[in-house]
């Protein structure tokens, strides 16, 4: 099931090689548990911003 916030679709991994997906899939798991977990408001939007962000900067230094 899709999640309705709009930012979960940021946090999908199954499109990358298959070495980013293990870079990726753990923040995927945390967003998700946060998402379904946590009441909405601007505290949960930022904290997935922030992980999002995090997620990027991890992806891009596994890539090198």
């Amino acid at each position: 099931m899709q999640s309705p916030n709009p930012i979960m679709k940021y946090f999908e991994y199954e499109h990358l090689p298959e070495y980013l997906q293990a870079v990726s899939k753990p923040f995927c798991d945390l967003a998700r548990q946060i998402d379904t977990d946590t009441y909405d408001g601007p505290e949960k939007s930022a904290g997935l911003r922030k992980l999002l962000e995090a997620k990027d900067c991890i992806v891009r230094a596994a890539v090198g």
